[in-house]
């Protein structure tokens, strides 16, 4: 499937996005997020990896739209709940 990503054209097939991902360990999940195997990568990592670009370079809606056209799964990733028994900022101003 051709697409445009930071526009600059790109020729991706699905298959070619797995293999690119298979060795790649997954960082912590901010903001949206792509299924791809039995994984979960944030859309910008995927994007780096498969257009060799800077992050800086597109944005996570240019890699959603592609990513989903190619036919993966896209989810926002729900906020990370606080560990229990901190208090947040009150410890960190120590009141």
């Amino acid at each position: 499937m051709r697409c445009v990503i930071a526009r600059f054209p790109f020729d991706l097939i699905k298959s070619e996005v797995e293999q690119s991902m298979s060795g790649v360990t997954p960082e912590p999940l901010v903001g949206v997020a792509v299924t791809i195997g039995r994984r979960v990568y944030p859309v910008m990592q995927v994007g780096e990896v498969i257009t060799r670009q800077n992050r800086r370079d597109f944005t996570a809606g240019e890699m959603r739209r592609a990513l989903t056209r190619l036919g993966f799964t896209c989810h926002d990733t729900p906020p990370v709940a606080p560990a229990a028994g901190t208090r947040g900022a009150e410890g960190a101003l120590g009141w």
